[in-house]
Parts: structure tokens; C-alpha cells; sequence
């Protein structure tokens, strides 16, 4: 109600970045519990909106929270750190001794080692004036830098260099990504400052951790002392440290679910007075709502208890205002309907007060399924499963998962109960159970009558592996399966072109009958506006259209089931060949007709569905048009009250109290006057025409997809 103030300047402004700095520390509080590897359950009950007196405890304790979770987390990865770099010197040190401390061959006199005493180098003979002290460079680095570092130390050092490489005996943790790797120890012996400087530039150059190397083996062995011990404190500080980390976060888990809540609530509420305007004394608050005529009760309850609460001299009311605008649309749904509702709304939701196709297609979806899903084992196992998912819905351990391809599955529950359900009953219809035919009943072809009536012998069963059963044969058909495909199908060479012909004509009237019930819906729209021109305008040309052409389809064929038996089978027409010539206004002579005069019916029946196209596209826009520029007499109907009403809180019965001259100008339309230009209302019938002529022709080729579908899955099983 308030469109002209800017949204920085709007009364509770602070009010709402307060609480979004809050959700700003809730989402670091769960990051931290999910790094912790700890997840956050849902809230066990419903608390209220908090008082600001609560929301300031709120917003002080989770900070506190926060605070401390990020001292202690920078101690704990400080701790980490330490520990972790002595534990790798701890090492190096351990895998340097292995190398300078060699012992001396068996047999050979002692003499001082090189590595750290003073000693010609090269032979005395040749440079004896050349003294050379050897120095060290120890550290470790990552394993996939070790060939680069190496190549690159002998092209800049030429040589005058021992490198010893090893990998670590235990895997520890790189700081930079914090995956566990092998780290490998390195031991570079040098002679030359400038040599060494260069290897050390090298080394910070490929990231590599030096640490200090003692030349004598006495203090080695006293650094790798000290380092014991300083390992062993930290890992206590360490422990100690994780322990009260546990605990800070056990106190996130059980308050951070309730303030979230709480927190969501308190900002939708200040949202919500953002857009409310206040009156001319500025201390009431004024709003606009839409609300359900069966929840005004409510309303007003829930007003007159925050007046009370809040402590306010004046109490809130509603009143009811006129309006001409069309309602939102509520659909109230239940655990069983809320998935089929989602389906529907995810492709539209309908309009006020129209006819809602979601109960019915509580039943044509999962029906529409197992048309293509048909088997009495795949069906039985996906209804186990549903059954299972509803008997345990209330399990806190299906339901508080963070797991969106479960949560998607368990909302569906219901979706997939029926969806098994019915893929069982077709199951039966194909009589395929984990596509292997059953005999529930005897089927109802009898070999042995064949066989006793063509005298099959030896040497004719041996020359030809697939037999014919002739139906007109007596006592080889005994009649129809009583329930489904006969099992002995299942046998036969020609069992895929017996199913695909059952299986295509199936799905092509099961589609034109479900498209012609969706378009007989509209009936109860027409009805309820009292739109009794587009009963005429629209519907019946609709009907008209889709009967005419794909009903007299599924005429052909049951016409042809009907009046064709096993007798004459070898001479009945094909209905592919009539409906295409009933198109071309021909007839084809190697075809024969299935009825006399069918060539003069296809020809008026394609003439009416031709002519209903005209009829759609511009019958309804000339009505209104002229319905527009008859002369009006008479007064107003008024405005119908539905099911929703609109609702405002302390003002006079009228018009809203922040209404323009403009909202004025551009608002109050009925139904049928929603396009005011003529060209708009031809421009939005001509798309609903072309719509409705394609989609006719488009939907029903895509019905012929259960038939594949159906067809696949069989073969796949």
C-alpha cells in the first residue's frame, strides 16, 4: 500500500537487516556444524515470532555462539598446524639420519665423516689447497612437484649437489586444500653459500617446508627429544581443545533449529508491515488483504490476541471492502492430493473459481503409467515400496534428511502407491509378471484339436519349427481369454505384431477419449460464469473438431473389431489407408470400405471440422464486440463474491485507501473484459485456436508414446 516510498525508507527497515545480520550468523553456526560433520535436524515444535525483547537474547546468544566457535576453530587449526609441522620435522629429522649416519663398511679403518667435519672434498692431490664444508637443506614437499624441483636444482646448481628423496611414513594433511597426502622428505647436501642460496630460493619457489638440520648426530638426537615431547603436550592442548568445541557446537544444535524459526518468522512479519501504510495520525497500520471467507474467524482471532499481547489501547478489526479484482486462487490439499496438485501446478495453476483437474488426475496419471509400466512384479515391488514409505511417513528418520532424490520420492508416496497399484492391475491386462506370461486360467486355444485336424506327422513337424493355430478351425478357439492376453502369446513367433496392434489402438483411444473428457471440462466453467456463449462459440466447435476427425477414428476402430471375425479377417481394410484417404477426399479401390456411404460420411465429417475452425477463431471475438457496442441500460450487476474476499484492517467500507486515479482507470475488469482492444481478444483467440488444432492433431501422436513406452519396457524387462 505503500509503492512510492523507497524501500531504505520504509518504517521497520532496521528492524529487518537486524534480522538478516542474524540469519547472516545462523548460516556461519551450520556451516561450522556441517564441517564438523554434524547436521541440523528440523525444529521439534513450532515456536512464535519472538518479542524484541527476545529477539535482542536471540541475537546476543547466538553471537556469543559465534564468537567463541571462531576462537576455537582458530586455536584448533593453530594447534593443527603446530602440531602437524612438528610431527613433519619430527620426521625429517628420523629419515636425515638414515642418510648421515651410515655405518662404515666391515673391514675398513675409521676416519671422520664428511657430512659433518671438515675434509678435503676432492683428492688432496689434486687441489690441496681446497677446503669445503658440506652443508644440509632438509624439508619435505608435495609429491607432485618433486620431479620439477629435482630437474630444477641440478640445471641450476650443475651438480654440485646430493639430493636424497623419501616419502613420509604416514600421510598427513595439506593446509592448502585439506586432503591427506604423502608427503616426500627431501635432504640436499651442498658445498658453496652461493649454491645453497640458491637452493633455498628453489625451495620457497615450490612451496616446500625447510626446517633447521643440526650437523652433529648428538644435536639431532637432542632436537628429536625435545620435539617428543612438545608433540606429546600439544596433542593433549589439541584434545582438550576438540572437547570443548564439541560441547560449544551440542549447544548450536539444540538452540539453532528454534531461533531459525523464530528469526523467519520475526522477518515475514516486518516485511509484511513494511507494505502497510499508515493513517494520518500515523500510529495505525493499514493493510490489504485476500483471505478465504472460512478463515476470517481466524483472522480476527489472531488480531485481537497480538492486540492483547502487545499491551495496545486500541484493538485491531476487519472489515470487508468491495472490489471488482478477480481473487488468487487457493486450492487446499492434504498429504494425499499435495502431489497430484504439484504436477497440475506445475503447468498452470487454473483461475479463480475454475474447475480444478487435479482429483481427476489422481486417476488418469498413475493410470496413464501403468499403461506403460504394465507388470504385475514391477508393479507389486513399486507399490511395497510406497506402502512402506506411508505406513512409516511419520518416521523422523525419513523425514529429517537432507537428501533431495529421497525427499522428492517420499512426498510422491502416495503418486507411487497408486502408481504400483494400477501397474499391477495392467500388469494382469498383459498378463506379464517380470515379462514372463502366467496361466491363471486355461488358455483358451487347444493344440491338440489343431494337430488332429492337420494330421501332423514326424516328418512335418521335423521340416517346419513354428506351427499355425487356425482359428476358424472348430474347437481350436474356444473363445476370449477371461481376463487379459491369452498366455499362449507368449509362445508365438507373431507375439510383438499381435501387441503392437493391441497396443497402438489402445493408446490412441485411451489419448482421444482423455483428450475429449479434458475439453468437456470446460462445460462446468462456461456454466458457473454463466458464459453461455462460449458454450457455443467455443465448446461445441471444440467438440466438433476433435469428434470429427480422431472420434470417428476410434469409430473405425471398434467398427472394424466388431464387425470382422477370424473368418474374414484375411479381407479386412486398413484403417491407416481410410483415415488418410478420408483426408485426400479419395478412396482407394484395393481397399475396401468398411460400411456403404463411407466415403460421403469422411467427407462431411472432414467439411464440419474445417468448418468449426472459422467458428473457433472468430466467433467468440464478434460477440463481444458487438455485445460492446450494443447500448447498455439498466444498472450494474454488482460484483460477485466468491470464495476469497478482500479484507481491510481500520478503514470505512469503499475503495482501497491508497487507490489512484490511474488504478482507477485501469482497473475493475470482469471476465469477459479483459481485452478491451478487439485486436487483442482476435490475437488471443487466434493463438487458443491454433493451440487447440494443433495440440489435437500433436497429442494425439504423442498418446502413441505409451504404446512405445509400453513396448520397451516389456522388452527391457
Amino acid at each position: 500500500l505503500n509503492p512510492n516510498v523507497n524501500a531504505f525508507q520504509r518504517r521497520f527497515v532496521g528492524e529487518v537487516r537486524r534480522c538478516e545480520e542474524m540469519e547472516k550468523t545462523f548460516t556461519f553456526l551450520q556451516q561450522e556444524l556441517r564441517d564438523a560433520g554434524r547436521a541440523l535436524g528440523p525444529c521439534p515444535d513450532n515456536p512464535r515470532a519472538p518479542l524484541a525483547r527476545e529477539a535482542l537474547r536471540v541475537q546476543e546468544q547466538s553471537e556469543q555462539l559465534a564468537q567463541e566457535l571462531r576462537e576455537v576453530s582458530r586455536n584448533r587449526a593453530s594447534l593443527r598446524g603446530r602440531l602437524r609441522e612438528l610431527r613433519q620435522y619430527l620426521h625429517v629429522l628420523r629419515e636425515g639420519q638414515r642418510f648421515t649416519s651410515l655405518p662404515a663398511p666391515l673391514g675398513s679403518p675409521p676416519r671422520p665423516r664428511a657430512l659433518s667435519e671438515r675434509e678435503p672434498v676432492l683428492d688432496p692431490s689434486l687441489h690441496q689447497h681446497l677446503d669445503r664444508k658440506i652443508n644440509f637443506v632438509a624439508g619435505v614437499i608435495h609429491p607432485w612437484r618433486v620431479s620439477a624441483f629435482e630437474r630444477l636444482l641440478w640445471r641450476a646448481c650443475r651438480g654440485y649437489l646430493v639430493a636424497s628423496f623419501v616419502e613420509m611414513p604416514e600421510p598427513m594433511e595439506d593446509p592448502a586444500t585439506g586432503e591427506s597426502i604423502t608427503w616426500v622428505i627431501f635432504l640436499i647436501s651442498y658445498w658453496g653459500e652461493q649454491i645453497g642460496q640458491k637452493i633455498r630460493k628453489i625451495s620457497d619457489c615450490f612451496h616446500c617446508h625447510t626446517y633447521p638440520y643440526p650437523e652433529s648426530e648428538a644435536s639431532r638426537a637432542d632436537t628429536m627429544s625435545g620435539l617428543h615431547s612438545q608433540i606429546q603436550d600439544l596433542s593433549v592442548v589439541l584434545e582438550e581443545t576438540e572437547q570443548y568445541l564439541a560441547q560449544v557446537l551440542d549447544k548450536v544444535v539444540l538452540a539453532l533449529p528454534a531461533w531459525r524459526v523464530q528469526v523467519q518468522k520475526m522477518k515475514a512479519i516486518y516485511l509484511i508491515l513494511n507494505q502497510c501504510s499508515f493513517d494520518v495520525t500515523e500510529k495505525c497500520l493499514i493493510a490489504e488483504v485476500w483471505c478465504p471467507v472460512q478463515d476470517l474467524a481466524q483472522v480476527q482471532d489472531a488480531l485481537r490476541q497480538g492486540s492483547y499481547k502487545s499491551g495496545s489501547s486500541v484493538e485491531c478489526f476487519v472489515q470487508r471492502i468491495p472490489t471488482s479484482e478477480s481473487p488468487p486462487t487457493l486450492i487446499r490439499t492434504n498429504k494425499f492430493t499435495a502431489g497430484f496438485q504439484s504436477i497440475v501446478d506445475a503447468y498452470g495453476v487454473a483461475s479463480y473459481q475454475e474447475v480444478n483437474p487435479a482429483p481427476y488426475a489422481i486417476i488418469t496419471f498413475p493410470f496413464i503409467f501403468a499403461i506403460m509400466f504394465g507388470d504385475v512384479g514391477h508393479g507389486l515391488l513399486m507399490f511395497l515400496f510406497a506402502l512402506w514409505m506411508v505406513l512409516y511417513e511419520n518416521s523422523p528418520s525419513l523425514r529429517q534428511t537432507s537428501n533431495e532424490v529421497w525427499l522428492t520420492f517420499f512426498e510422491g508416496r502416495y503418486l507411487i502407491l497408486l502408481m504400483g497399484a494400477f501397474s499391477i492391475y495392467t500388469g494382469f491386462i498383459y498378463n506379464e509378471c517380470f515379462s514372463k506370461a502366467t496361466v491363471i486360467f486355461p488358455s483358451a486355444w487347444s493344440v491338440a484339436t489343431m494337430a488332429n485336424h492337420s494330421s501332423w506327422s514326424a516328418a512335418y513337424l521335423a521340416t517346419h519349427p513354428s506351427l499355425t493355430l487356425d482359428p476358424n478351425v472348430t474347437g481350436v478357439f474356444q473363445g476370449p481369454y477371461p481376463f487379459g492376453i491369452d498366455p499362449i502369446w507368449s509362445l508365438a513367433t507373431n507375439h510383438l505384431n499381435f501387441l503392437n496392434s493391441f497396443k497402438m489402438k489402445m493408446s490412441v483411444v485411451l489419448g482421444i477419449v482423455h483428450m475429449g473428457f479434458g475439453v468437456l471440462l470446460g462445460i462446468f466453467n462456461h456454466v458457473h460464469f454463466q458464459q453461455w456463449h462460449r458454450l457455443v462459440l467455443e465448446l461445441l466447435p471444440e467438440m466438433v473438431f476433435l469428434l470429427a476427425l480422431f472420434g470417428y477414428l476410434v469409430f473405425l476402430i471398434f467398427y472394424k473389431w466388431v464387425k470382422f471375425s477370424a473368418a474374414d479377417s484375411m479381407v479386412a481394410p486398413s484403417i491407416l489407408i481410410h483415415f488418410i484417404d478420408m483426408f485426400l477426399f479419395t478412396s482407394n479401390a484395393d481397399n475396401l470400405p468398411l460400411y456403404r456411404g463411407q466415403v460421403p460420411v469422411q467427407t462431411v465429417l472432414v467439411v464440419l471440422a474445417l468448418a468449426s475452425v472459422p467458428v473457433l477463431l472468430l466467433g467468440t471475438p464478434l460477440y463481444l464486440c458487438c455485445r460492446r457496442r450494443a447500448p447498455r441500460t439498466g444498472r450494474p450487476a454488482p460484483a460477485a463474491v466468491g470464495d476469497q474476499e478482500p479484507l481491510l484492517e481500520g478503514q470505512e467500507a469503499g475503495n482501497s485507501v491508497n487507490t489512484t486515479k490511474e488504478d482507477m482507470e485501469s482497473g475493475g475488469h470482469s471476465r469477459d473484459a479483459e481485452h478491451l482492444d478487439f485486436a487483442e481478444i482476435f490475437m488471443h483467440q487466434a493463438i487458443h485456436t491454433i493451440e487447440y488444432c494443433l495440440g489435437c492433431v500433436s497429442n494425439t501422436a504423442s498418446y502413441l508414446r505409451l504404446w512405445a513406452l509400453s513396448l520397451a519396457h516389456a522388452r527391457e524387462s
